[in-house]
Order: structure tokens, then C-alpha cells, then sequence
């Protein structure tokens, strides 16, 4: 018989802190006991990794597996969620609590659960093809309510697992076995979506920068709400090269654009910086740095509850890989909806009483008449 999500098997679990401040997104989850620690390898599950040789999916992995021991939290109080797609296989390869669900429901089900056990630390795993297509109503849902998971979607511009149909996220004029023309449609930005969904927290990294990808999900991790990362990810099967121009050492400070917040962005070497400015028709452009001006250039605000700022920041990606920005686009506070839903069940029982209140409420539920209408 399966032991219940969160029932301890190892010697050293417990409550006791650690003696580090806890991240606010990880209030109420139980901590490892004294000073234990867990490593890399105890994250590792025993079941072959089996994706395609060159896949960026075993970089994320490997960095996830390494990062999750900095949480300090139990593997019994951690949970991976996945749809369906390469991505999904994730569960199997972590060994904490998992699910392998159905395709694009895996934020509902993280719903329930980060609603249900508040002693949980929730964390969904998916694709483009499975967030964005079948899946896009339960995203942008999660993303509005704001309930404490945290999302990884691997964007790989391609169906993989499928076998090389294009995505929602795939560039207009692709070739591929689904459209053979090339692809007619307007693809998503996932974070300009995330953002028009009102997403507390919403990130972007790339899959072989694992110090990047490690600082973004220890601040995701920290973030009380949902968090989005998406992870440009190679498919080497069905897409390869997609993301080769932001991933060549030599073009890179050229293209990759490093939100820093409180600091103007800008992208490219020392002596060939440009600065991101605001025109007079509102426009953002680069300009030399020489010619911009500071009444005019862009500073980027994380923290601004308008998102205008930070949609427009991530409206100057394009299917050119031109300027690409990576980092931190949006982290602001709202009350979640687990809590909120919560504090709701518990004004209810203290109104009605407890005990009793309980046996009032499942009268109603058994009851034939819920309501009555006049």
C-alpha cells in the first residue's frame, strides 16, 4: 500500500529548521530536521533517463536534481506534475512525489493539490505543445489565480514526442510533417501571455545556462503564488538549432538581453553597449549608449504591478533572436488563491461552530435539496 503524500520514511525528517530564513513560497512546508542535508543523488530516481541523445532536457534535469537539495526542504513534502510530451517524463526521473498526468490538465491537478495540502511545495512540468495548445485554458487559469506552484514550460518550438508536428510556439513559415507548406499560424510568446494572464511571477532561461536557469528557480521556488519559467529547450531530433543564435558564445552579448531589476537594459559588450530607450510615439528601441539619455531609457521594475513595462519588454523578442530578453520579467505580491480558499473553509467551520458545523455541512452535501428556489 502506497504511504500518503507527505508521510516520512527517513530517520532525519522532522520540522525543525534548518537555521536559514525560510522563502515565503515555502511557508507551512515541513523542513529537514538539524543540520541534515540531501544531495543531488537523493533526488535521482532509479528509472532510466531515456530521451533522445543531445536533448536539452537532461541540462534541466541535472540542474533541477542539483538545485532541489538548496530548498531544504523533505522529499516527501515535494511534488512534480507533469502533462503529457518529452517534458512529462519528468516525474519518473526525480525521486519525490509525482504525477504523470493527462494532457494539459497538469495545472488543474497542482490546483487541487497546493489547495488541499498547503504542507506541499508544487511544481509543474510542460511543453509547449502541452501548456500551450490543449492545455492553454487550465495555464492561463493557474496563472490568473495565482496559486502557489511553481511552472516549468520547456519551449522547444515542436511536438516532439509526436514526432515533429509544429506548436503553438513554432515560427510563422515552419516546415514541418504537419504543415509541409509551412506553418500560416501567429505563434504565442509565452511570456507576454503569462503576462497578459496577470502571472505574479514570470521568467525566462535558457537550458545549458545552468547557473542562470539554477538563479531563476531558486527565486521562483522563493515566490509565494504562481511562478512561470519558461526554458528555451532544444529538440535535437525535430528542431534542432532552434535557439543556435542565442546560444553561441560569440553572438550572445549581442542578442541576449539580462533583465536586471532597478538597472537600465541594455545588451552587447562594454564598448559596444546599447541602452533600451522609450521614442515619442512610445516605442521601445536600442540606441547607442552614447545617445541615450536618461529621461528616456528603460529601467526595469520587476516589482510594478502594471505589467505595461514588462509586457512591452517582452514584446521586443522576435523570430529573429535579435534582442532576447532572459531573466526576471515580473514578481509581485497577491494573495494567493490556495490561501484565500482556505481562510474561506476556515471562517466557515468557526461561524458554524465546528463539530457541529461539520455535521450541518454534510447533511447538506447528502441531502437531496442543496437550494431552494421560490
Amino acid at each position: 500500500m502506497a504511504k500518503p503524500l507527505g508521510t516520512t520514511t527517513h530517520e532525519h525528517a522532522g520540522s525543525v529548521d534548518l537555521g536559514m530564513p525560510i522563502p515565503h513560497g515555502l511557508d507551512g512546508i515541513p523542513r529537514l530536521a538539524g543540520d541534515a542535508k540531501l544531495t543531488k543523488k537523493d533526488y535521482t530516481s532509479d528509472q532510466e533517463v531515456r530521451w533522445c541523445p543531445g536533448c536539452g532536457d537532461y541540462i534541466i534535469l541535472s540542474t533541477v536534481q542539483s538545485f532541489l537539495p538548496e530548498l531544504g526542504l523533505r522529499k516527501e513534502n515535494i511534488v512534480f506534475v507533469s502533462g503529457i510530451g518529452c517534458s512529462s517524463r519528468f516525474p519518473y526521473y526525480l525521486d519525490t512525489y509525482g504525477m504523470h498526468s493527462i494532457h494539459g490538465r497538469a495545472p488543474a491537478i497542482a490546483t487541487g493539490l497546493a489547495t488541499s495540502r498547503p504542507d506541499l511545495s508544487v511544481w509543474v512540468v510542460t511543453g509547449d505543445g502541452d501548456a500551450l495548445s490543449i492545455g492553454g485554458n487550465h495555464l492561463i487559469h493557474a496563472l490568473r489565480r495565482n496559486v502557489n506552484m511553481t511552472i516549468l514550460l520547456f519551449n522547444n518550438r515542436i511536438y516532439g514526442l509526436t514526432k515533429g508536428q509544429y506548436s503553438p510556439t513554432s515560427e510563422p513559415g515552419k516546415i514541418t510533417k504537419s504543415t509541409p507548406a509551412g506553418s500560416v499560424d501567429t505563434p504565442f510568446n509565452p511570456v507576454s501571455l503569462a503576462l497578459g494572464a496577470e502571472a505574479t511571477f514570470v521568467a525566462r532561461s535558457l537550458d545549458n545556462d545552468r547557473a542562470h536557469l539554477s538563479h531563476i528557480l531558486r527565486a521562483a521556488a522563493a515566490h509565494r503564488g504562481t511562478a512561470l519559467v519558461e526554458i528555451y529547450q532544444n529538440c535535437p531530433i525535430f528542431n534542432d538549432g532552434a535557439f543556435d543564435a542565442i546560444k553561441d558564445r560569440d553572438q550572445q552579448q549581442a542578442r541576449l538581453v539580462q533583465l536586471a531589476d532597478g538597472m537600465p537594459v541594455s545588451v552587447g559588450s562594454e564598448d559596444a553597449r546599447q541602452v533600451l530607450v522609450r521614442t515619442d510615439e512610445g516605442k521601445l528601441v536600442f540606441v547607442p549608449e552614447a545617445e541615450a539619455t536618461p529621461e528616456r531609457t528603460v529601467v526595469h521594475n520587476a516589482s510594478d504591478p502594471d505589467p505595461s513595462q514588462q509586457f512591452a519588454l517582452s514584446r521586443i523578442d522576435d523570430a529573429s533572436m535579435t534582442h532576447v530578453p532572459m531573466g526576471i520579467f515580473r514578481q509581485v505580491e497577491r494573495p494567493t488563491y490556495d490561501d484565500l480558499v482556505r481562510g474561506q473553509i476556515d471562517a466557515a467551520v468557526t461561524t458554524a461552530g465546528g463539530p457541529a458545523g461539520d455535521a450541518e455541512l454534510a447533511a447538506l452535501i447528502a441531502g437531496r435539496d442543496t437550494w431552494t428556489v421560490a
